[in-house]
């Protein structure tokens, strides 16, 4: 059901056109998701060789490596139950494992240091080995930089997740990711091996308009790095998940925490990076959270903007050849014909002892505001815009914790003639002698020249 106006399906369906025949792809299926909705969606080319059927939202695709995330919602859901901390080295879960001393959120990020394929065959086109075997051939030469050193996407980190996930939970990784993330998000067209109708998976010919079908295998193992089959529909409720309809799956503060950039792989001004289970990328002042995937044959990719509340994805059965940009054109397409409303403002009730706390604050001299947020809430920023700006939740012992920026984690203490935040004394008037400033303050005067 097309939710978007006709001019606007008919440029995202053009788009998605251009893209299956100028990059001569098999079939390509796409979706754009808008407030936990389906807004648009579409196919394009044929989902077998000639004749082949035209893709539909139920037509099944391999999802590659956005498997991961799937396995990373249940570590973090064992993380919340207590069952294991993130700063658990993995070996503690898996004794003997001689994988180094890379912990369960390094394995998580990509920043564990392990190779990035496991000590098999070329795992992508041959079958599996079990748990025990891949285990068994690991070693030193496997550890291939110090944990936590830099960003190494790793297949065999997250084949190793998801043993840690069968012994955490006494059943296999797949059983517990169906139990406690595909039904309950209704996500039953999810699968581990395909079923009828689905796509089959082609390498495109370089130089000709030829095709040569790929293996599919059970990959054992290593099954948690990129073994499930979707369709559009399953992975457009999967896109509303991760832009923050977690449907009870997840809290909202984990699911935040596993988009937050746990690493970068571009540098300071980082435009890709990676969180918890979640690859993450910026484009057009958004910040989106996904994952890409590809397995012989197959292409995937799924990116949710959670402060638009919006989603994009496309299922393709190819090896290579989907642009980068496609889905980014989508979301301008979208964003160019039907724009987001923004909500309604609307006044709310405030605290009267918290509303006269708000106004301006000098952190010395340099001058701050203090703003009231929803749910006596509270944000701290330089009058100046810059600098180090934090919002603040309460607590039940009367503090605020920090929940971003510089004070991230900070507790703040409000006085009666100042704020302490982590140390850092606040006061109505620049280092105001009424008030305890640390070091003392003395009278403002002209310097004698």
């Amino acid at each position: 059901m097309t939710q978007v106006g006709q001019v606007t399906a008919r440029a995202l369906m053009r788009r998605l056109a251009v893209e299956q025949s100028e990059s001569r792809i098999p079939s390509i299926m796409a979706a754009v998701v808008r407030e936990g909705q389906v807004a648009w969606q579409g196919g394009r080319g044929r989902t077998a060789g000639p004749p082949g059927g035209e893709p539909t939202p139920g037509t099944q695709y391999r999802l590659g490596s956005i498997t991961k995330s799937m396995v990373a919602v249940v570590v973090m859901r064992m993380r919340d139950e207590g069952l294991l901390d993130l700063a658990d080295p993995v070996g503690k879960h898996l004794p003997g494992v001689r994988a180094g001393e890379a912990t369960v959120a390094q394995l998580l990020s990509h920043t564990g240091g392990l190779t990035a394929e496991p000590p098999t065959d070329w795992w992508e086109r041959t079958p599996g080995v079990e748990a025990g075997e891949l285990l068994g051939r690991l070693g030193p030469a496997h550890v291939k930089h110090r944990p936590g050193r830099r960003y190494h996407y790793s297949n065999l980190g997250y084949g190793l997740l998801g043993e840690l996930v069968a012994r955490l939970r006494g059943v296999p990784w797949l059983e517990a990711v169906r139990e406690e993330v595909l039904e309950p998000l209704g996500m039953g067209d999810t699968t581990p091996r395909p079923r009828p109708p689905h796509a089959v998976g082609y390498a495109v010919h370089p130089y000709a308009d030829v095709l040569l079908a790929e293996p599919e295998h059970d990959h054992g193992a290593m099954g948690p790095a990129g073994q499930l089959w979707s369709t559009a529909g399953d992975l457009a409720r999967w896109a509303a998940f991760v832009a923050g309809d977690t449907g009870g799956v997840l809290a909202e503060g984990t699911l935040a925490e596993m988009r937050e950039p746990a690493t970068v792989d571009d540098g300071d001004a980082w435009t890709g990076g990676y969180g918890l289970g979640l690859q993450l990328t910026r484009h057009a002042g958004r910040r989106l959270a996904g994952h890409t995937g590809s397995m012989p044959g197959f292409l995937a990719t799924v990116w949710a903007d959670p402060a638009a509340a919006t989603g994009v994805l496309f299922l393709a059965n190819a090896t290579s050849g989907v642009g980068r940009t496609l889905l980014f054109d989508l979301l301008d397409i979208l964003e160019e014909h039907e724009p987001r409303m923004p909500r309604e403002w609307v006044p709310g009730a405030a605290d009267p002892d918290l509303l006269a706390l708000t106004g301006l604050w000098h952190w010395g001299p340099a001058p701050y505001t203090l703003r009231l947020l929803p749910d006596r809430g509270l944000a701290l920023g330089p009058v100046s815009g810059g600098g180090r700006a934090s919002r603040f939740v309460p607590q039940d012992d009367g503090t605020w914790l920090g929940l971003d920026g510089y004070y991230a984690g900070e507790t703040l203490r409000v006085g009666p003639d100042h704020l302490d935040l982590n140390t850092f004394v606040f006061t109505r008037e620049p280092y105001d002698p009424g008030a305890p400033v640390p070091g003392g303050v003395g009278d403002w005067h002209t310097p004698i020249t």
